[in-house]
């Protein structure tokens, strides 16, 4: 892949594709466009009852961009579940330089001030593209999900993009959609003039799950 820059991230991103590598170790990049693609609807996010009750219990302390590079660093952490990892130094300038330019963002949760878990993603119009998540806690990205699912709504986003679906993540309400009915969400979600800092994490939990309709 030829240079990227900031900008050409943007308009891939606008156009509909994204940039992955083979490996951390490899720090070559390529385009993607999935036919099938991943998307959590805003009004479809599934909570489980354990999941509200964790949230009730504020047992995590949720900030916004306050640690981004460690939030990409971790997600690019292997695990248990994950031995292998396609953020590499690359993406992780990039994205780097997308969250100093004010159109990349880190969800993150915090427990005896220590980072536990989160996910990071970028920001167009009213399109959220998320990217990655990680928990070194039980439901710590789960909480973050959530909550970024909270903010999106609030503010009056169109599209969570989550590029692929896998059973995690249809557990907690993603699905895919064909690649034209993406791109005519997409189209009109950048569009959108949204706003991402409507939403005040110190909020009551029952606000949240009022927002994301968790039954």
């Amino acid at each position: 892949m030829s240079t990227i820059t900031p900008q050409i991230l943007l308009k891939a991103y606008a156009a509909g594709i994204f940039p992955m590598a083979e490996s951390a170790e490899d720090n070559a990049l390529y385009w993607v466009e999935p036919e099938e693609r991943g998307i959590f609807p805003l009004d479809g996010l599934h909570i489980s009852h354990s999941l509200r009750k964790r949230i009730r219990q504020r047992r995590f302390d949720v900030r916004i961009d306050t640690a981004f590079d460690d939030v990409i660093a971790a997600c690019a952490e292997k695990a248990p579940d994950r031995r292998t990892t396609w953020i590499n130094q690359r993406i992780k300038a990039l994205y780097g330089q997308l969250y100093k330019m004010g159109c990349c963002h880190s969800v993150e949760c915090w427990r005896q001030n220590r980072l536990v878990g989160g996910l990071y993603g970028v920001r167009i119009g009213g399109a959220f593209f998320g990217e990655s998540m990680f928990s070194r806690e039980t439901d710590a990205s789960k909480v973050a999900l959530v909550h970024l699912v909270a903010r999106l709504k609030a503010g009056g986003f169109r599209l969570l993009d989550a590029q692929f679906t896998t059973p995690h993540l249809e557990s907690l309400g993603a699905r895919s959609i064909s690649r034209t009915d993406y791109h005519t969400l997409l189209e009109r979600a950048i569009e959108d003039d949204a706003e991402f800092f409507r939403f005040r994490e110190d909020r009551d939990p029952e606000a949240v799950l009022r927002l994301v309709k968790a039954s």
